[in-house]
């Protein structure tokens, strides 16, 4: 499988990758001890008892990270040269241990490089949803994408 060429992406066009994700106690341990995140509400039940979540969070940033790799086979895998950047970056409802992940990209804009004629940029809003429908995160990112090699 390989990702689009920037002739590929059309703005507008909304992509609902198929590929899905359930969240575990254990990605979400492992992910805040290896980036040495100690915050109690993602690693500490007593404490998250105490919080008027109930239950530990998942860590956001595995959470972003988890709705931009849903997206890469349908759209960067091998044709991406390099992420330039996600802003606009939100977390509107929390996601638990247990929660099935999905996501939707919409491309947003698709340009030429000004400086190299064999890439371009596109911006896309990638949106991931948990299974009851509700927004755990949002981003808008930019790649610089390969152009389809000359046949």
């Amino acid at each position: 499988m390989r990702g689009m060429y920037l002739e590929e992406f059309e703005p507008g066009a909304v992509i609902s990758h198929t590929l899905r994700r359930t969240v575990t106690e254990m990605d979400n341990m492992m992910f805040s001890n290896m980036t040495l995140n100690p915050q109690p509400l993602h690693i500490d039940y007593e404490f998250c008892k105490t919080t008027e979540f109930g239950q530990p969070l998942v860590n956001s940033l595995f959470t972003l990270g988890l709705m931009i790799g849903i997206s890469v086979n349908d759209t960067t895998v091998g044709t991406t040269i390099a992420n330039l950047g996600m802003n606009e970056v939100t977390f509107p409802n929390p996601l638990f241990h247990g929660d099935t992940v999905r996501v939707e990209t919409k491309v947003l804009s698709v340009r030429d490089s000004k400086s190299k004629a064999d890439r371009g940029i596109v911006e896309m809003e990638h949106q991931a949803f948990k299974q009851d429908g509700k927004l755990v995160a949002r981003c808008v990112r930019q790649a610089m994408m390969r152009k389809r090699p000359a046949q």
